[in-house]
């Protein structure tokens, strides 16, 4: 009798300290406040489209110079490269209508090479990209390759791509402001031993967008909730005005376009949701002041910032005695997968979250400080989901039309056990169009091979 009553939420609920609640509250948005984010992000998203605040806009509203999505004629080989994080992937693609056969391969990226110099960075992509290309016994083939390259970048066209910024803890020398198209041609050219042909450069938005497009002709919004956050969409090819001549055709009514709203945030546009919290993460940031949006809704940033609430908790005595372990007090040491596999566990029960626990040196924590451990996780996930549902349901209002797909992608999204269900319900709160939410199986990297294959019907 006494167990059943430890399982049912009412006991559970019991032990959820309100002093808590209230340290917690900041984290805790309101409808009011989301549409007050909605709005700042809409007259940003205006801004990054206008020719004449391009430049100074937050949300840059980048031109992909993508306008056909897949129609399922696409037939042949397609490599696509898809470097984002901490790893990158390289996949050969073969196409025959509506069918597709994957083959994929996922290389590491060292610390040093994060932070070295760009030849280093795309000399090592280069050699990885003909290993592959060699195991597949293809090197005598032309591949065309469509490059997903996930870092904020200016388009000139669909071949032609400059850094504007690093994020996600690169900082390779001599790559921003460079053409990176041309940086793996060069990379590519130095070994000479495989034909690839670069048809194409994306966003992982772009990319994800595309492989759902593939399966729903709907799909109209790509998002990415993982180490970063990023959000494209499909508009009306008239209002991208920051869009250059003569390298797209303006008798087609679409394109897409690569808001960057991770930015959203910066020059105080978020101030009024900022907590103490997200101010800490910021400062010790290898990029303050940048990427507010971002840091406050991906995984990069998600355990880090559940850290910093539980430490402030524990060292105002309202967890696990006040005693603060050493692992507890380290940046970086709460991982967002700890966030995930708390949240897992069933309502009453706190199995993952006594592991989780021990792993930072925390032992026979009690059912409370369990609960209110778990508490914390689920306010800092919610404001993430919600954050980021704020964001699509701008879009929808955007686009203005009903029945579209929003094609998702990311760790935190395809991980986190209530995200989705978080992300349905505040959409359709903020808004009143129909929608659905996929999950993009294959990732950007299948996106990059559809653009590729799309690019190369057309030369």
């Amino acid at each position: 009798m006494k167990r059943e009553m430890k399982t049912s939420p009412t006991y559970a609920d019991s032990l959820l300290k309100p002093e808590i609640k209230d340290a917690c509250k900041d984290l805790v948005l309101s409808d009011e406040q989301l549409r007050l984010l909605m709005d700042r992000l809409n007259h940003e998203i205006e801004r990054g489209l206008s020719k004449e605040t391009h430049e100074e806009s937050i949300v840059k509203c980048f031109t992909t110079y993508v306008q056909d999505l897949p129609n399922g004629t696409e037939k042949g080989n397609f490599l696509a490269l898809d470097l984002g994080g901490t790893n990158f992937r390289v996949l050969l693609i073969t196409l025959d209508g509506q069918n597709f056969d994957m083959k994929s391969k996922i290389y590491a990226i060292p610390q040093s090479l994060m932070l070295g110099t760009g030849t280093q960075l795309f000399d090592h992509i280069a050699q990885c990209l003909a290993l592959f290309v060699k195991d597949l016994e293809l090197e005598n083939e032309i591949l065309p390759l469509g490059f997903t390259f996930s870092f904020p970048l200016t388009q000139h066209g669909l071949t032609e791509g400059y850094l504007a910024r690093w994020t996600k803890g690169f900082d390779c020398s001599g790559v921003v402001g460079e053409d990176v198209v041309r940086l793996l041609e060069d990379a590519i050219a130095r070994r000479n031993d495989v034909k690839i042909d670069v048809c194409a450069i994306l966003n992982d938005t772009t990319g994800t967008l595309m492989s759902c497009a593939w399966k729903k002709p709907g799909c109209r919004i790509g998002l990415i909730v993982g180490t970063g956050s990023n959000a494209c969409y499909v508009e009306k090819t008239e209002n991208a005005q920051c869009a250059n001549p003569g390298n797209y055709n303006p008798n087609k009514t679409s394109m897409l376009i690569n808001t960057e709203w991770g930015a959203l945030g910066e020059a105080g546009t978020l101030d009024f949701v900022v907590t103490e919290y997200d101010q800490a993460i910021d400062r010790n940031s290898i990029n303050p002041s940048k990427q507010i949006f971002e840091k406050m809704i991906s995984g990069m940033y998600m355990g880090e910032l559940a850290r910093l609430v539980l430490e402030k908790l524990v060292d105002n005595g309202l967890l696990f005695g006040g005693k603060c372990p050493v692992d507890l007090k380290t940046r970086g040491k709460f991982f967002t997968k700890y966030v995930s596999e708390i949240e897992a566990d069933p309502k009453g029960k706190y199995t993952n979250c006594r592991e989780v626990l021990a792993e930072l040196g925390i032992r026979n924590p009690s059912d409370q400080d369990c609960e209110n451990v778990r508490y914390v996780c689920s306010v800092v996930s919610r404001r993430a989901a919600h954050l980021a549902s704020a964001g699509i349901a701008c879009l929808l209002i955007k686009i203005g039309e009903d029945n579209v797909t929003v094609g998702i992608d990311g760790s935190v999204y395809r991980f986190h056990p209530h995200f989705h269900d978080l992300m349905t319900e505040k959409i359709s709160q903020l808004q009143k169009y129909k929608f659905d939410l996929m999950l993009s199986e294959d990732g950007s990297g299948r996106g990059a091979a559809l653009v590729a294959a799309v690019a190369a019907q057309k030369r």
